[in-house]
């Protein structure tokens, strides 16, 4: 960091870390242990769309990519665009297979990423669900490299727990980097793979 950047308060952006992804299994556990949270087996990358045919050739490999285990059984991951025209992809896997969920959120955000398309990358999330049917999500923010709970209130509207995400917040310090801004915990409503 240069010293004008020092004086006007100005700081180099967090490099992005896809390994940090890699840290989910282990919050699983910790998230199961502790609070009763499972993995529901619904992961999903969030990125801002860009017209063109060399976006459209790299969706179409990251699509063939994660559709690549479907003649053997495998769910193909669904495409989807939200309100505020940003576009998902969403990846299923049964609950138990959270690393193999972890490895296709992994491998959308660095083939998005080898090809240029790193600015356009906004978050991944991985659902979770307790016994008694709240959802949870552990939202990664792809330019921060860091986490985020996002709980929103079940049959609440746009309402979010935020007890239970200060709650998660301070179980997983130890397992995952959490984002220390809390204005950055932005809600991800109707997300794919929040269900």
């Amino acid at each position: 960091m240069g010293f004008l950047d020092a004086l006007f308060g100005r700081t180099k952006p967090v490099k992005p870390d896809l390994d940090q992804l890699f840290g989910v299994p282990s919050a699983a556990l910790t998230l199961q242990a502790a609070a009763g949270f499972t993995p529901t087996g619904l992961g999903s990358v969030c990125f801002a769309a860009v017209e063109g045919g060399a976006f459209a050739e790299v969706q179409a490999q990251v699509r063939a990519l994660l559709d690549a285990d479907t003649d053997r059984g495998g769910t193909p991951v669904e495409a989807s665009r939200d309100g505020y025209g940003y576009s998902w992809l969403l990846a299923r896997h049964t609950p138990d297979e959270l690393p193999d969920l972890v490895n296709d959120l992994h491998a959308v955000n660095s083939e998005l990423e080898a090809n240029g398309f790193g600015p356009q990358l906004l978050c991944s999330l991985v659902g979770f669900r307790d016994t008694g049917g709240r959802a949870l999500a552990l939202v990664y923010l792809y330019k921060r490299g860091t986490f985020y709970p996002f709980a929103p209130v079940p049959g609440g509207g746009e309402k979010r727990d935020n007890a239970l995400e200060l709650q998660v917040k301070a179980m997983l310090g130890n397992d995952l980097r959490i984002e220390p801004d809390l204005s950055r915990w932005f809600p991800v409503w109707g997300a794919p793979g929040l269900a």
